[in-house]
């Protein structure tokens, strides 16, 4: 395969054209990255992908999401309030009728949308508060079917709680040596601030034991009391686990003062932990007990990128009881998060795009032999119809190819609008700037 005249994220010298071709070996990893030179003439043989100038980016990346949740949107009843209690309590109910088929069956829906839209790596929250751990089993196994193509990392999600839910520290271990990737907790859910500081204790005990890597929803809550991760942060320091743990949402961050937040970033940067925000969730659930003001609902995602704290976005829900709504379309995730986040400057929206392709990798521990578009690497990578990031994220574009191991995983044809306006000869509209 060769990707003729496509321009990258990050490059060396094009030779002026500010175009390359990517070259892919038999074995499925890039075996040359070179100046695009349009009086060559492309092999006679092999898949050949003409970029046109397009984008060639690596693939993007969901750092948060809820498969075994998705697809489940009214099932028993709405979410009513749009609350996240009340969102608890109606996926607590829809477990109880959970069928490993039925798990499979929503999961591996979602996992196609991805694919389509050229998410190749995902983390996903598994609930483990459920005796049977069906969920999880059936998560373990999805992610067995798709390892060739697509990387599935399962964080054992105790949704319920550790210390406060029956035999909750019991069900973590036992998903962790079933084979989840991934310790999960949730302190603000615990009954009381003790028994919070505690799950996540256990939950770096575990994860120490057996190498893994710790992802929490943390503060996920408008107290501005309810401060978990900074012992998350002292934690990471103190078992060395440092940019293998994660922060997800710390929507209360949102309401801090501006002392502890000072505070509090210089121990996130010295931390080295990663903060997931989730904008559609963040937007959606926080801020519902508030009159006005009301709050945005989101962590301090630009303050934390100045301090130097890596960032990510996440879709998260997929049409279950905390949203309704969803396709899992990261550069959607993208556009509503800058604009949610403030990143609006020149300088900022290219960032947006990085948290859901580069830094979303980071969260999840990819390394630069597994990701990026560089020799030697896998043969991963999606073609946009757009020259830069901020253009792929404004026209909301869809990937022309999606490239899995040097094997065309997902191909989209463009669908142009034709435009009848009076008095001119029809036209296409591309929503291009020229």
């Amino acid at each position: 395969m060769i990707v003729r005249g496509a321009r990258l994220l990050t490059a060396p010298n094009s030779g002026g054209t500010g175009l390359y071709d990517v070259e892919v070996a038999e074995d499925g990893r890039i075996a040359r990255v070179v100046p695009y030179d349009d009086q060559k003439e492309p092999p006679g043989t092999g898949v050949l992908i003409e970029a046109h100038g397009g984008l060639l980016s690596p693939p993007f990346v969901e750092p948060h999401i809820h498969l075994d949740t998705a697809l489940t949107a009214g099932e028993p009843r709405p979410n009513a309030s749009g609350t996240l209690w009340e969102g608890i309590a109606c996926w607590s109910e829809r477990k109880a009728t959970l069928t490993r088929e039925d798990v499979i069956a929503r999961a591996t829906q979602v996992l196609r949308w991805q694919a389509a839209q050229g998410v190749l790596h995902v983390r996903t929250h598994c609930d483990v508060t459920d005796p049977a751990l069906t969920a999880l089993d059936a998560l373990l196994e999805v992610r067995d079917r798709v390892r060739e193509f697509l990387t599935l990392q399962i964080v054992a999600f105790p949704q319920e709680g550790i210390v406060s839910f029956p035999d909750g520290e019991a069900l973590l271990r036992e998903a962790v040596a079933r084979g989840a990737d991934v310790v999960g907790a949730i302190p603000h859910f615990e009954d009381t601030r003790e028994d919070g500081v505690a799950s996540l204790g256990i939950a770096f005990a575990v994860a120490e034991e057996h190498g893994l890597r710790v992802d929490a929803h943390c503060d996920e809550i408008d107290d501005e009391q309810s401060r978990f991760v900074e012992v998350l942060a002292a934690l990471a320091l103190r078992t060395g686990l440092r940019e293998r743990a994660t922060a997800s949402h710390t929507t209360a961050m949102g309401s801090y003062g501006g002392a502890y937040s000072f505070k509090l970033q210089r121990l996130l940067s010295r931390s080295g932990i990663n903060l997931v925000s989730n904008p559609f969730a963040n937007l959606n659930l926080q801020g519902r007990f508030d009159g006005y003001p009301r709050r945005r609902g989101l962590t301090q995602v630009k303050e934390m990128l100045a301090a130097g704290v890596n960032v990510a976005f996440g879709h998260d829900d997929v049409m279950d009881p905390w949203n309704a709504l969803g396709t899992a379309n990261p550069l959607q995730t993208a556009l509503v998060g800058l604009y949610a986040a403030q990143l609006t400057g020149a300088d900022e929206i290219p960032v947006a795009f990085e948290m859901v392709t580069e830094r979303a990798a980071r969260v999840l521990g990819l390394t630069a032999s597994e990701y990026g578009i560089v020799e030697g690497a896998p043969a991963s990578f999606v073609l946009l119809p757009a020259e830069t990031p901020a253009e792929a994220i404004r026209r909301q574009v869809r990937p022309r190819y999606v490239v899995s191991h040097g094997t065309v995983l997902a191909e989209t044809r463009p669908a142009p609008t034709r435009l009848n306006w009076p008095g001119e000869p029809p036209s296409e509209v591309d929503f291009r700037r020229t």
